[in-house]
């Protein structure tokens, strides 16, 4: 038997979507930065801003709900993004923080949906 879900279930779920949403995107940007390897200084530059950018607003986001380690692996995340590093260090690390946050991710949504109902407060008439 299917439970309805709480307006509170239906909420969290659709916050944490949009955290997929974020993370798909930077998955993609990565991947792009992965092929670009032999681009310009400038394309290279360009397209680590964009993640460090996009981590940073999920790590903000983030810290406002309840979602664990998350918000920190984001901002190590941005910050890795930014640093002179080896490109493909650079590359390497962002793809296992991206695994990382999508595992953490699914989990989250799993107990958003598994979570159990809150009791309604029915009117008692005694």
């Amino acid at each position: 038997m299917v439970q309805k879900q709480t307006p509170n279930q239906m909420r969290r779920i659709e916050e944490l979507q949009q955290y997929v949403r974020t993370i798909d995107h930077v998955k993609k940007l990565v991947a792009e930065l992965e092929s670009n390897r032999a681009a310009k200084a400038s394309i290279i530059n360009g397209l680590c801003g964009t993640i460090a950018r996009e981590l940073s607003h999920m790590r903000q986001r983030a810290l406002t709900s309840n979602l664990g380690t998350l918000p920190d692996v984001a901002g190590n995340l941005a910050v890795v993004a930014v640093r002179a590093a080896g490109l493909n260090m650079k590359i390497r690390a962002l793809a296992d923080g991206m695994n990382s946050m999508t595992m953490q991710l699914d989990q989250a949504l799993k107990m958003a949906h598994e979570a159990p109902p809150e009791k309604s407060q029915e009117k008692q008439q005694s």
